[in-house]
């Protein structure tokens, strides 16, 4: 935390005892409000010694299952049932959230590409400057709860960064283990600048992002996911008593550790059409095998045009809507990681 002052004020004191349920003030003058501000709403709950955990959700605005079990656990948690700080925040993109948009209909940005953020720039660039210096450095552990958004559904996951040192790695690994997600995922460019993930920086502090479902839905399966999960990585941090839940005991396999290794797990469409996958989330592929086809309803006399895999491994995620432009993700291919 610096001196610098902020033009973001809040009633919530992260230092004191107990359960404190308010908001963070971000000044946001309009024109019918000339003195406005709009209100993100945050739940600190504190209880003797032990880590401080920030949960974080609703960094873009059409990712809806963070949010929703965020929400969930900020009622429900209270103060004797932990050992430690949580902190949470349920709505990071508050603007972006509120209208169903990916970016914020106020100044256009995404908060996940927005740190270090700016102590008197937009009003997303503000907000990522207050987590940044006032909750993540307070943290030891992040988690930040994201899915595919409109665009793109993934089998549910929980990611931490490829680390070279290996303590941290078997840190990371462990609670990959412990989320209980399908699959644990590590990924190359989870810290790459302006996300929170290199806000949280490569110390002793732990960063972790979901990756729960997608399409602009919320499914029982990726809320009983996530509300699991968070229950296991409270418990496996001790900030929480009671056994973690493995996967086995949801009536599901043990936990695939996979890893993205880079931009050529990227399956991208170089045409304009409507897509027809040939392969589901989950599904094994073969280096050059066809994971789908872009139709030309403009052309009918066109042939569809085949988008392949670059490499060999599992369909992590994939494209929901029909329509494609030039550029589009259409499928995610993600390899097998061991230990």
């Amino acid at each position: 935390m610096t001196d610098s002052p902020t033009t973001i004020t809040t009633d919530l004191d992260f230092e004191r005892a107990g359960k404190q349920v308010g908001f963070l003030r971000v000044p946001h003058a309009r024109d019918d409000s000339a003195l406005g501000s709009l209100l993100v709403p945050v739940t600190t709950i504190r209880n003797g010694e032990g880590p401080t955990v920030l949960l974080a959700a609703g960094a873009h605005g059409d990712e809806y299952e963070g949010p929703v079990v965020l929400m969930k656990l900020a009622r429900d948690l209270r103060p004797e049932a932990i050992r430690g700080r949580v902190i949470i925040v349920p709505a990071l993109n508050l603007p972006a959230l509120a209208a169903g948009r990916r970016h914020s209909p106020i100044d256009g940005k995404a908060i996940s590409a927005c740190f270090p953020g700016a102590r008197q720039g937009t009003i997303t660039e503000a907000i990522a400057y207050f987590l940044r210096d006032e909750l993540v450095d307070r943290a030891d552990i992040v988690v930040d709860l994201q899915s595919g958004g409109r665009s793109m559904i993934f089998l549910p996951h929980i990611a931490a960064a490829h680390l070279e040192d290996p303590e941290p790695m078997t840190r990371a690994l462990a609670a990959l283990r412990a989320f209980g997600a399908p699959v644990g995922l590590l990924r190359r460019d989870l810290d790459q600048d302006g996300t929170l993930a290199s806000a949280v920086g490569a110390g002793a502090k732990l960063y972790f992002a979901t990756g729960l479902g997608g399409g602009a839905m919320v499914s029982p399966d990726t809320v009983t996911i996530a509300e699991t999960g968070i229950g296991n990585l409270l418990k496996h941090f001790g900030v929480m008593d009671g056994d973690i839940v493995p996967p086995r005991a949801q009536g599901r396999g043990d936990t695939r550790l996979m890893q993205l290794a880079g931009a050529d797990g990227l399956a991208i469409t170089g045409d304009v059409g409507i897509y027809e996958p040939f392969t589901e989330i989950g599904d094994a592929v073969e280096a050059s095998q066809p994971l789908g086809q872009v139709h030309f309803v403009e052309d009918p006399d066109r042939r569809p045009r085949q988008v392949l895999s670059w490499r060999a491994g599992t369909v992590l995620g994939r494209r929901v809507p029909g329509r494609v432009e030039r550029g589009d993700c259409v499928a995610v291919i993600a390899e097998s990681y061991s230990d």
